[in-house]
């Protein structure tokens, strides 16, 4: 049974930092992409980024590019999302994802695993 537990969310003012952390249990992160997937009230999830496993490559939804940053440590099992300069529309539950992705990892059904979110809340 594979589990994925997300952590470091929170409430922060508009231009604060936080890093969210997603732990897997279970078997590792391995050969799998991860990702993250954002949901606000009243909305869709949306993507946010991705990491693939086999080269690293990352990619970032427009709405956060240069703000977020994804990472991952293998040793850990543990993928991160740096996320700077934060504004009141990046408030959401954040998700994330894993899998053997086969496919456009912006796509969240291509995900195989969830976690089961945390809250991101950011004041103006």
């Amino acid at each position: 049974q594979v589990q994925l537990v997300e952590s470091g969310g929170g409430l922060v003012q508009a231009g604060d930092s936080l890093r969210l952390s997603c732990a897997a249990s279970g078997r590792t992160f391995g050969r799998w992409s991860t990702g993250w997937f954002r949901q606000a009230p009243g909305k869709e999830r949306e993507f946010a980024s991705a990491v693939t496993w086999s080269d690293g490559i990352t990619s970032y939804a427009d709405s956060v590019k240069g703000r977020f940053t994804i990472s991952r440590d293998n040793a850990k099992n543990t993928v991160y999302l740096q996320m700077n300069n934060l504004k009141p529309e990046d408030t959401a539950v954040y998700y994330c994802a894993a899998g053997p992705i086969i496919g456009d990892l912006t796509l969240s059904p291509n995900y195989r695993y969830w976690g089961q979110g945390t809250q991101v809340t950011v004041s103006s």
